[in-house]
């Protein structure tokens, strides 16, 4: 005798692996279509897409791996979504993205990752300043002096 309808046992015994397989199988998907009109490798030469596409051809790989894992590995079920972080995570790349021409990139990368630090209740600020402090000042030396990109460093106020 079968067991009800309402009650027959899901396939998915890891409900956290699979769905997060899902979401990056959705991201690889994603960046395939981003870069549709990017010219891809011709022979031995690169062109502007072949990077993107063979990091989101990895990420499916990735992606398909942990999906099979949910539906053959037991393991906990989908808790509470915590919107917290990765809001202000995505805040923190908004910022950059609005602050970097106007406020320079040393002032943007601070604010940046103290937005981003901001995201976990366990930050502490003591440590997130000077932490935000270093990396400005090694996104500083890494892109424009390292790299020689054009990049202004301070506002031009």
């Amino acid at each position: 005798m079968s067991a009800p309808a309402g009650l027959r046992k899901s396939p998915i015994r890891n409900p956290q692996d699979f769905y997060g397989g899902l979401v990056l199988v959705a991201f690889a998907a994603i960046a395939f279509w981003s870069t549709r009109e990017l010219t891809g490798s011709q022979g031995l030469t690169f062109g502007a897409g072949t990077a993107p596409r063979l990091f989101a051809g990895l990420l499916v790989v990735v992606g398909v791996i942990v999906t099979v894992l949910g539906l053959v590995t037991k393991g906990p079920a989908v808790g509470r979504y915590a919107v917290r972080g990765p809001l202000l995570v995505f805040a923190s790349i908004l910022v950059f993205a609005a602050s970097v021409k106007p406020a320079g990139l040393v002032v943007a990368t601070f604010v940046t990752v103290l937005v981003a630090s901001a995201s976990s209740p366990e930050t502490r600020w003591r440590e997130a300043i000077p932490w935000a402090a270093g990396l400005s000042v090694f996104c500083a030396l890494l892109f424009s002096y390292g790299l020689g990109l054009p990049l202004a460093l301070w506002p031009r106020w």
